[in-house]
């Protein structure tokens, strides 16, 4: 994405051509940064081949997850509707693992059915539920356990999920009460230790003390697993701010790792696949001066896009159309909504805007539309997928109709 005679351009499409034609708000992604980010994820784990299941909950257009798909990644979903999601883009079921604190029975049930790679269980209960299921249609399910590690990640408390006061997975006591269930089972085959400390890290630290946590449980326990599931959460720059991840730091901690445990791993990234694909672009409805500053009234809301409502989530925030003119007050952005949190980002200095002009909020292509709503009856965006010069459609605006 960058400015061509002035005008913010996405590949080789500028946005004012694309508002003009579909209106606005809308989501837009690029197709080559999509590709970009995959052959990247792969290079930097390229010396052990890991199984990549994109997380569906961090996008979940059909269309964006075959383009994933295509290059050769497999699914971690967490509900049954991202399991048959996943399912539905072409996934096939012997690369998709199902991770979440509260499978019900029917969800369990359909995963069974499909045959999917693992279900990765996060408490003994959910184990003797497996355990029933299985044995009442006389199979032998693959299974993964989620441990709680106890690691920081040193990220948001709102998506940290590795601490002993997050609600994901068992302590290391509960972990050995299912590795002796497991072995006692018939129908329960433990495949995989899983742990997921938590999103937009930008730190290898944490990763190293998960490995080390994890490394030290397997020396406790007498099973050979086939997997190790890394989860994901790797960040990515929403900011100039933000420091980038060391991989090559990650990925040698993983190499000593698997020089004393012959595993495959599995990674779950989400965010560093999608995240930096994906803009919003929305229409200035109304400017309001309130004296120390104006406000910036846009036709997108929090129900468009959550993160910054939800986590007080930096979006950089960028004009459409470029101009040397200086804003001589700070300008907020805010929503239609009837919330104070509907609100998107504060400036100090902002290009001066007019009423009818358009803003690009950036680095919207993780839990930008997969957390949308219909709240005050809002009809979700439309999302366009820029390949080149071609525009595709690949979810339609939603209509009025459809939600009243």
């Amino acid at each position: 994405m960058k400015y061509i005679n002035k005008r913010l351009t996405m590949e080789k499409v500028n946005f004012q051509r694309i508002a003009k034609k579909f209106g606005t708000p809308f989501y837009c992604y690029s197709y080559s940064k999509l590709k970009e980010n995959v052959s990247n994820f792969k290079k930097n784990f390229k010396s052990f081949s890991p199984l990549i299941c994109f997380a569906v909950k961090s996008n979940t257009n059909v269309n964006l997850i075959r383009e994933i798909k295509k290059f050769g990644l497999g699914a971690d979903v967490v509900s049954l509707g991202e399991l048959m999601m996943a399912i539905k883009a072409g996934i096939k079921p012997n690369k998709i693992v199902f991770s979440g604190v509260g499978k019900t029975s029917s969800e369990l049930n359909f995963a069974i059915n499909k045959k999917i790679l693992l279900i990765n269980a996060e408490s003994l209960s959910e184990i003797m539920e497996i355990n029933r299921l299985a044995k009442l249609k006389n199979k032998k399910v693959r299974v993964g356990v989620r441990l709680n590690p106890n690691t920081d990640a040193k990220t948001l408390n709102q998506i940290s999920t590795g601490k002993k006061e997050n609600k994901f997975g068992v302590n290391k006591n509960t972990f050995h009460k299912i590795v002796d269930f497991c072995k006692s089972s018939k129908n329960i085959d433990l495949k995989c230790l899983s742990v997921h400390i938590g999103s937009q890290i930008l730190d290898h630290r944490p990763y190293g003390k998960m490995l080390k946590a994890v490394s030290h449980i397997l020396d406790k326990t007498n099973h050979q697993f086939e997997f190790i599931d890394l989860g994901g959460g790797m960040g990515i720059n929403y900011s100039d701010k933000n420091k980038e991840l060391n991989y090559k730091k990650y990925n040698t901690a993983i190499n000593n790792f698997l020089k004393k445990h012959k595993v495959k791993i599995i990674f779950e990234p989400g965010r560093s696949i999608i995240g930096n694909t994906g803009i919003l672009i929305s229409k200035v409805i109304y400017i309001k001066d309130s004296g120390r500053k104006k406000f910036i009234i846009l036709d997108a809301a929090m129900n468009d896009l959550m993160r910054p409502a939800l986590y007080g989530a930096f979006h950089m925030t960028l004009p459409v159309i470029k101009s040397s003119k200086i804003s001589n007050k700070p300008y907020e952005f805010v929503g239609p909504i009837c919330e104070s949190t509907d609100k998107f980002i504060t400036l100090k200095k902002f290009q001066k805007l007019e009423e009818n002009d358009l803003i690009a909020i950036c680095d919207v292509g993780a839990y930008g539309m997969s957390l949308s709503s219909n709240y005050n009856l809002r009809p979700k965006p439309i999302e366009l997928l820029i390949k080149g010069s071609k525009i595709n459609v690949i979810r339609k605006r939603q209509k009025y109709t459809e939600i009243i």
